[in-house]
């Protein structure tokens, strides 16, 4: 049987090279995915950069730290403490105490991420001065970067300042400027700078959390012994003292997730088409196995045949992946470091596990695909296998009809459950990118089933058209119904990945909005230049304004602690209860809005108390332990329902948000020009109702969009690539069909017109199929939706979904007609005498 098989390899190429070159790229995608997870495990050691050269840094306390019966849970604050007078006054009996700030600013023609310090501190980086001088007045800045030049007045939301200087820093190499990548900014690792003199910084931000001082560092922790939190950090640990020390690894868990989603879709694509493809090429060999089966071959024959050329395919096309993979990946971790979707620190590593689990992922795989499709051949007998050849009878066998119903089911258990269990759960990420699949197998099993009605359905106009075109579209795809099938897997997978994710994604964006616009009462809502908030000057503004009531909101964080264990946060909003119930209409199911006072929070459905009255454990955005009343309790919505407090309760919180109702009988053009004057100085700016419910409308960020784009991008051109081999695959066997229409007198362009209609027929199954997958998901999401009190409409990608299914049209027909044109160049006598 190993010499028939090697021969029956040489003698079969087309076929089993389409085999191969689906198992080989699928392998590749596996082993890229799983090499660039196995590189987003660890990150290189992060250095200090701003306090580079600093001899000391004390921080005030930053972290939550609970204990609970299986450990002490670790939570970062949202407003970091300072460091307590107490230990200040000691520290500055050791050495020079220098206080650092770092604030938002916002500048015509500057960088989008500007950030102002003291000039005091621009020693320890150490920055040197590149051109011009140091400032010495209040309205005198020096810079970072090329964005402006001494000598320049800039206007900034801080005012107008004169540019005195530029600066570098020492030793690395940076600027601060913000670099291009890919025509995308990239975040430099450092900063855009902008340092004031010290009393100017002190004024625009009046809070420091953390010192240099210049002395000895074991006197520096004597010096703060006791005061609870405190850091003295030195070495290495200074760059925790830097903005977003943690960057480092959230880019590592973002592209632990990307990669993991990446790598779960991309293998179930890359299994869920080679067996496909491996299973269409044994059931196109009925008659060869009739022939054996006759000429005295016994099932177990035929079985171990087929799988020994399944195993030299296999193994050869999965170890040609993995040099793929090799090829690939380091090309793919750049294409990402230049998108901007991982840090410039991003390369391949030397993992070996990526291989081993390509290469053995690939293999079984194949061997699955065979397998069923093998049983079943050497369980046919002689004559009937014979008789099976020309048309297909028993397409859906019993554990195939089995085996998709039991994945329906468990799919339909799983929804219904969620449904009644944990609804939110259907709008997590990894839900909605994982739930497609299990209908996109039952479906492809179940194909079978629906394949020969749909497709008379789908062509009975064309058949009503003259002539026999129509009808030979028609009954030719309903006839072969393995390989109507085969054809229409990979456009069911490319259609409802593509519809299902970015549908998925449309319709809770969707409902985002539309929560947003049901929840804002205000007539307008004002929000602030930069990332710093309102000053209090601004404020007070606002709340002159004739006509206007005003409700000024700060965005803070609540801690709680769930079943004894679990350190929850929540985001917090804090604000006056009177202005608020003016201004917005929150989803209460319990309580009132007006009850919320400074012994009171207003909880969501989520949290694990959430009875009005109950008084639940707290701990603020600072660390302060609390017990607070539940005033009010909200429906669950989309997950964006925080909790709300006072601003009592939100220490720290700077407010980054106004909402403003007009009083009774006010004019509106008149309080919006007043609104605009209030913040004319510090640049805010001024939205109506409709224009903030525009602008806070929830889309997809760049990453995820880039995210969802190389998932999609690299698992469609892999279906497509395997459409085009299944295609020649199920042309070249028809060569003799094509030969019987020859001699039937119809001419080579009508034959080449009938295979391109058959394909587009074919096509057009898998697009229904797809898009009935799509349509069951985005329900299953629309009925979480509705029932966490936010009732949106589904949102189908159709643009999308009519680019894919046009790509995989366009594909169909290119390589169907391509070798139907190659095998009619023959004489139609001779291609009628072709033997399998």
């Amino acid at each position: 049987m190993l010499s028939v098989a090697l021969r029956t390899l040489r003698a079969r190429w087309v076929v089993l090279v389409g085999s191969f070159v689906a198992l080989a790229l699928g392998v590749a995608l596996i082993a890229v995915m799983g090499l660039s997870l196995a590189s987003s495990l660890n990150a290189p050691d992060a250095k200090p950069e701003r306090f580079a050269a600093a001899p000391v840094v004390v921080k005030g306390p930053d972290t939550l730290r609970v204990p609970t019966s299986i450990g002490v849970r670790v939570h970062r604050l949202a407003q970091p403490r300072a460091v307590p007078a107490g230990a200040v006054a000691k520290l500055k009996k050791l050495g020079t105490v220098v206080e650092d700030r770092s604030f938002a600013v916002r500048a015509r023609g500057g960088p989008g991420d500007l950030v102002g310090h003291p000039w005091s501190t621009a020693a320890f980086a150490p920055y040197e001065i590149d051109a011009g001088r140091a400032p010495r007045a209040a309205d005198e800045v020096v810079v970072s970067g090329d964005w402006a030049k001494p000598g320049e007045r800039v206007r900034t939301d801080r005012g107008t300042v004169r540019v005195v200087g530029t600066v570098r820093a020492v030793g690395t190499g940076r600027t601060g400027a913000t670099r291009r990548v890919g025509g995308a900014v990239a975040r430099p690792g450092f900063e855009n700078a902008v340092f004031y003199v010290d009393e100017r910084a002190a004024a625009l931000s009046p809070r420091s959390v953390q010192l240099v001082v210049d002395a000895d560092a074991v006197a520096v922790r004597e010096a703060v012994r006791g005061s609870t939190g405190v850091q003295v950090l030195t070495g290495d640990a200074r760059r925790y003292a830097d903005a977003d020390p943690d960057r480092d690894g959230e880019a590592l868990t973002a592209m632990n997730a990307l990669f993991g989603t990446a790598g779960g879709v991309t293998g179930f694509v890359s299994v869920f088409v080679v067996a496909s493809t491996f299973a269409f090429a044994v059931a196109q060999r009925r008659r060869e196995f009739g022939l054996l089966r006759t000429a005295g071959a016994t099932p177990g024959q035929i079985r171990r045949m087929v799988l020994a050329e399944a195993l030299v395919v296999g193994v050869l096309a999965s170890a040609t992946g993995c040099v793929l993979g090799a090829y690939g990946a380091p090309r793919l971790a750049a294409r990402m470091v230049d998108g901007g979707l991982a840090p410039g620190w991003f390369t391949i590593g030397d993992a070996t596990w990526p291989y081993h689990l390509a290469f053995w992922t690939g293999l079984c795989g194949a061997l699955c695909g065979v397998v069923a499709a093998s049983w079943r051949a050497g369980r046919t007998a002689p004559v009937q296998a014979l008789g099976e050849a020309s048309v297909d009878t028993g397409a859906m066998t019993r554990g195939r009809r089995l085996s998709g119903l039991a994945l329906l089911a468990t799919a339909a258990v799983t929804l219904v459950l969620a449904l009644v269990g944990d609804p939110g759960e259907l709008l997590h990420r990894k839900t909605y990118v994982s739930r497609p699949m299990l209908l996109i197998t039952a479906f492809a099993l179940l194909a079978p089933v629906v394949v020969r009605p749909l497709t008379r359905l789908i062509a009975w106009l064309p058949a009503q058209l003259p002539g026999a075109g129509g009808m030979l579209v028609r009954e030719n795809a309903a006839a072969g119904v393995r390989r109507t099938a085969a054809i229409a897997a990979p456009v069911l997978v490319t259609v409802a990945l593509a519809g299902s994710l970015l549908g998925a994604t449309a319709t809770l964006n969707e409902a985002k909005a539309d929560e947003t616009r049901r929840q804002t009462a205000a007539d307008f809502v004002v929000t602030p230049a930069s990332g710093a908030g309102f000053d209090a000057a601004t404020l007070r503004g606002l709340r002159e304004v004739s006509g206007a009531e005003v409700s000024a909101t700060a965005s803070s964080v609540v801690h709680v602690l769930e079943d004894g264990v679990s350190l929850a946060r929540s985001e917090a909003r804090a604000a006056d209860p009177g202005p608020l119930a003016a201004t917005t209409r929150l989803p209460v199911e319990a309580g009132r809005t007006s009850d919320l006072d400074d012994d009171s929070i207003i909880v969501n459905r989520e949290w694990q108390r959430h009875t009005v009255g109950q008084r639940v454990r707290v701990w603020l955005g600072d660390g302060t332990r609390k017990s607070l009343r539940i005033a009010a309790v909200m429906t669950t919505g989309t997950g964006d329902n925080g909790v709300y407090v006072t601003p009592r309760n939100a220490p720290g919180a700077t407010v980054d948000r106004v909402d403003v109702a007009l009083a009774a009988g006010a004019d509106a053009h008149a309080v919006a020009v007043a609104l605009r004057a209030a913040v004319h100085s510090s640049g805010g700016q001024v939205l109506t109702k409709d224009q903030w419910v525009r602008a806070s409308r929830p889309g997809t960020n760049r990453t995820t969009r880039l995210g969802l784009l190389l998932v999609l991008g690299l698992a469609l051109l892999y279906t497509g690539i395997s459409l085009a081999d299944t295609m020649v695959m199920a042309t070249s066997d028809r060569v003799r069909d094509l030969a019987v229409l020859r001699l039937a007198g119809a001419t080579r362009w009508q034959v080449l017109r009938l295979v391109g209609a058959e394909a587009l027929t074919v096509v057009t199954v898998g697009g229904v199929l797809g898009l009935l997958v799509t349509g069951l998901n985005l329900l299953g999401m629309w009925s979480a939706l509705a029932l966490l009190s936010a009732p949106t409409t589904i949102e189908i990608p159709w643009t999308a979904v009519g680019a894919v299914l046009g790509a995989c049209a366009v594909t169909a027909v290119v390589w169907s007609v391509i070798p139907a044109a190659l095998a009619l160049r023959r004489r139609a006598v001779e291609l009628a005498g072709v033997r399998e």
